[in-house]
């Protein structure tokens, strides 16, 4: 199993803010965008309304391990697609699994997964 590659330049995450589309939920919003790269990428963001820097390490961390089980299952679909997982204050009460849920939740809106 091949793992998703980390995105940490700014231009490609003002690329899926700006042309990527969006689906929003209180504990997470997902941006997604078909890439020509081949591969799945993946960025996180947590902005300091979150927490201090605990907590949104705690949050980042919570999304990270939600993806990777997300991914697991469903390698072949996400592969040529980016994603920005921008956390949000009720991510930190939420569990990795229900994260997981919502992460799901918006595959299935963008019509990537069944």
């Amino acid at each position: 199993m091949s793992q998703a590659v980390v995105l940490n330049q700014n231009t490609d995450f003002k690329r899926l803010y700006k042309k990527g589309s969006s689906y929003t939920n209180p504990a997470l919003v997902t941006y997604l965008k078909k890439n020509n790269a081949g591969i799945c990428r993946i960025g996180i963001t947590s902005s300091k309304k979150i927490g201090n820097a605990v907590e949104r390490n705690t949050s980042r961390r919570k999304v990270r391990a939600a993806f990777q089980e997300v991914y697991r299952d469903h390698e072949e679909e996400l592969k040529g697609y980016d994603f920005v997982f921008v956390c949000r204050v009720r991510t930190r009460f939420k569990k990795s699994t229900d994260i997981e849920k919502v992460m799901l939740e918006h595959l299935k809106e963008a019509n990537i997964i069944a």
